[in-house]
C-alpha cells in the first residue's frame, strides 16, 4: 500500500505496523489508548456523522484547540476523507483574529477543545457564520463531538469509500492561517501532495521505528507538529498526546519517549530547572555542575576532541548528564527543534549529555520542512539548520559578497497558495515555482544552510547603514540574563534595544551580588541591575562595527507572548506591534 493522501496514513499503519497503542491520550490521570484498527473505525464514524450533518466536499471545518489529542487526529482524518478541509485555529489568537478566520473561511462547524476556548468563541458566535459548535471533551457547556455520530440510522460506509476514491492528492487538505508579524492572517492552502511529500522527505532522516514512543505537546495548529505527528504514524510509532505542560515532567518519566519535538524555549526551561535545583544543593554539587556544563559547551560532535576531553566528558556523563537523561524519561534518542533559532551552546550542551538536538528550518508555506540537521555522522552542524531535505531545492537569490541572500525554495512541498489572495500568492511564488521565503541565509561548510535574518526586518539607519537585527539580537541573547530583545533603528541615527531580562537568572545574579530582590517591575529600574546590563552591552559592542553598536537600551519586566499579542503563534516577535506598544520608551532612548 502507498500513501498518496493524508487519510491513507492509518490504513498504511494497519497494513505495515499495526499498533495496540497507536494514539494515546489522557483523561484525568488515566492514559486512554486506541489501537490502529480502533482509530480507523473511529474516524469512519466521524466521517459518517459529518455527512449526516450535511458537510459538503470542499467545505472548511475548524478545529479550535490548544494541543493535539486522539480526538483531534481522528477528527482531522475524518474530515479529510470526505473531502472536507481542516482549518486549525491557534488557541492564542485574539477575538479579532478568531472572528476574521471564521468569516474568511466561511466556517459552519467548529470543534473546540476545552472550556477556556469555548468561552472565547461564545461572544462572537452571533456575528459569525458558525452554525454549530462541538466540544472535543465531554461534560462541557456545549455538545460533545461524539453526538454527531451516535445513533446514525444510515450506513455511510459505501459513500465514504466513493468520496475517498475521488479525492486527488492535489486537492486542499488543510488551510492554516498564519498571523505573520503584520497585517491580517493569511490562509495557507496545503494539499495532500504538499504534506505527503514532506513526510516522505523526513522519514529517511530520523532513525525512528515502530517499537518507539513519541510524545506530542506542541499545538497541532502548527504545521510543524502536525506533519511530524503524521510521520510518527507512518513509521508505526505510538504517539502520546500531553495536554498539560505542568505535568510534563511526570509524563516524560511515565511514557519514556524516544523522540519528541519542541521549541527552543522548552530546552531553555529544562536547563533553567536544572540550574534552579542545583542552587538547593551544596557548593560542591554546584561546582561540579558548573564544571560539567563547561565541558558540555565545548562539545563539537561524537568522537571529536582530545583524549583528555573525552575522558572529562565520560566523567561528566557519569556524575551529571545521566541524571538529565533520566529526567527526560531515560530513553530519549533525539529531540527535533523548530519554530525559532536554538542557542548554539545549549544545543552543544544537551548533545554532550547524550540528548541529540537536531534543528531544522521551514515555513507553513513549505509544509513545513526545508532543511534539517541529520542524525547520521557528519550530517549536522551546530549554528545551522542543516541540509535541504530530499525533494526540496533551495537557492540563495542574488547573494552579496558574503554569500548572503534571500532563500528561495522549490519542491512538491510548496503550498498551493494563499486562500482567496491570488495577488499575494503571485508575489511570493514566481512562474518557475520558486517560493520566496523572505528569510536571508547562506550556505556554509559547502552544504549546510544558515539563517542570518528576515529580509523585511533588515533596515537602514538615518545614516544609510544597513542593520540586520537578528545578528545583534542573537549576540544579546547569548547572555543568560537576556530572555527576549528587539533591535530598533530604522530611519534613526543609531541602534537601541528593548530587553526583557530572564527573571530567574536575574534573581540569582541579585542574590550573588547582594542586590535586594523585590519584584520584576522594580528590578528593571534598579541602578545596580542597569549598570550590569550596561556592562553586558559594552562587551557585545566591542565585537561590533561602529554603526552596529547598541547605543542605548530599555529594560522591560513583562515577557512577550502570543497571548499578549507581541509574538506570533509561531513565537516570532511582532516588531511593529512591540514598537507601537513601547513607543514612549523608544522615543526616550533617542531623546
Amino acid at each position: 500500500m502507498h500513501i498518496r493522501k493524508l487519510f491513507d496514513i492509518l490504513p498504511f499503519q494497519l497494513d505495515r505496523y499495526p499498533q495496540t497503542q497507536s494514539l494515546v491520550g489522557k483523561l484525568g490521570n488515566e492514559w486512554i489508548s486506541y489501537s490502529t484498527s480502533k482509530s480507523i473505525e473511529w474516524l469512519n464514524q466521524i466521517s459518517a456523522g459529518l455527512l449526516n450533518m450535511g458537510v459538503q466536499k470542499g467545505e472548511n471545518i475548524a478545529i479550535f484547540s490548544r494541543f493535539g489529542s486522539p480526538e483531534w487526529t481522528a477528527l482531522d482524518f475524518g474530515i479529510q476523507q470526505i473531502g472536507g478541509v481542516v482549518v486549525p485555529i491557534h488557541a492564542s489568537c485574539n477575538a479579532e483574529e478568531l472572528q476574521y478566520i471564521l468569516e474568511d473561511a466561511s466556517i459552519r462547524f467548529c470543534f473546540i477543545d476545552g472550556e477556556i476556548l469555548i468561552q472565547k468563541i461564545l461572544p462572537i458566535l452571533e456575528s459569525s457564520p458558525v452554525q454549530k459548535i462541538f466540544s472535543l471533551q465531554d461534560d462541557t457547556v456545549i455538545p460533545s463531538f461524539k453526538t454527531i455520530y451516535q445513533n446514525i440510522k444510515i450506513d455511510y460506509s459505501e459513500t465514504i469509500e466513493n468520496i475517498k476514491s475521488q479525492i486527488t492528492d492535489d486537492e486542499v487538505a488543510t488551510i492554516i492561517y498564519t498571523s505573520g508579524t503584520t497585517g491580517k492572517p493569511k490562509g495557507v492552502m496545503l494539499s495532500h501532495k504538499n504534506l505527503v511529500s514532506n513526510i516522505q522527505s523526513i522519514i529517511p532522516l530520523v532513525p525512528i521505528h515502530f517499537e518507539h514512543r513519541a510524545i506530542s505537546f506542541l499545538p497541532m495548529s502548527h504545521i510543524f507538529e502536525r506533519m511530524v505527528t503524521y510521520a510518527y504514524m507512518v513509521m508505526g510509532v505510538s504517539v502520546y498526546f500531553v495536554h498539560h505542560l505542568e505535568d510534563i515532567s511526570n509524563d516524560l518519566k511515565t511514557i519514556q519517549p524516544h523522540y519528541f519535538t519542541c521549541v527552543p524555549r522548552f530546552l531553555e526551561k529544562v536547563y533553567e530547572q536544572i540550574l534552579q535545583e542545583s542552587t538547593q544543593r551544596g557548593k560542591v554539587a554546584q561546582k561540579l555542575l558548573s564544571w560539567a556544563i563547561n565541558i558540555g559547551e565545548q562539545y563539537r560532535g561524537k568522537n571529536k576532541g582530545s583524549f583528555v576531553y573525552k575522558t572529562q566528558l565520560r566523567i561528566a556523563d557519569l556524575l551529571i548528564f545521566r541524571l538529565w537523561r533520566k529526567a527526560l524519561g531515560g530513553q530519549v534518542e533525539g529531540i527535533v527543534v523548530g519554530a525559532a533559532a536554538t542557542n548554539v551552546q545549549l544545543g552543544q550542551l544537551f548533545s554532550a549529555a547524550g540528548i541529540r538536538i537536531r534543528e531544522g528550518y521551514g515555513l507553513t508555506e513549505t509544509s513545513p520542512v526545508v532543511a534539517f540537521n541529520r542524525f547520521e555522522p557528519g550530517g549536522m552542524r551546530f549554528g545551522t539548520v542543516g541540509m535541504p531535505v530530499p525533494g526540496v531545492e533551495i537557492k540563495i537569490h542574488e547573494p552579496n559578497e558574503s554569500g548572503e541572500g534571500e532563500i528561495w525554495v522549490k519542491g512538491a512541498n510548496v503550498m498551493k497558495g494563499y486562500y482567496k489572495l491570488p495577488e499575494q500568492t503571485a508575489a511570493v511564488i514566481n512562474l518557475e515555482g520558486w517560493f520566496k521565503t523572505g528569510d536571508v541565509g547562506k550556505i556554509v561548510y559547502k552544504k549546510f544552510l544558515q539563517i542570518t535574518d528576515r529580509k523585511k526586518d533588515i533596515f537602514k539607519t538615518s545614516y544609510g547603514k544597513y542593520i540586520a537585527p537578528s545578528e545583534l539580537e542573537s549576540k544579546l541573547k547569548s547572555s543568560n540574563l537576556i530572555e527576549q530583545c528587539m533591535i530598533i533603528g530604522f530611519r534613526r541615527p543609531y541602534v537601541v534595544a528593548l530587553i526583557v531580562p530572564n527573571m530567574w537568572y536575574l534573581k540569582q545574579w541579585c542574590l550573588e551580588n547582594n542586590v535586594h530582590w523585590t519584584a520584576p517591575q522594580f528590578m528593571v529600574i534598579n541602578q545596580k541591575v542597569e549598570a550590569h546590563f550596561e556592562t553586558i552591552i559594552e562587551g557585545i559592542n566591542q565585537q561590533l562595527a561602529n554603526h552596529k553598536k547598541i547605543k542605548n537600551y530599555h529594560l522591560l519586566h513583562e515577557e512577550w507572548t502570543a497571548e499578549n499579542g507581541l509574538l506570533t503563534h509561531t513565537l516570532k516577535t511582532k516588531r511593529a506591534v512591540v514598537e507601537q506598544q513601547y513607543v514612549k520608551e523608544i522615543n526616550k532612548l533617542y531623546s
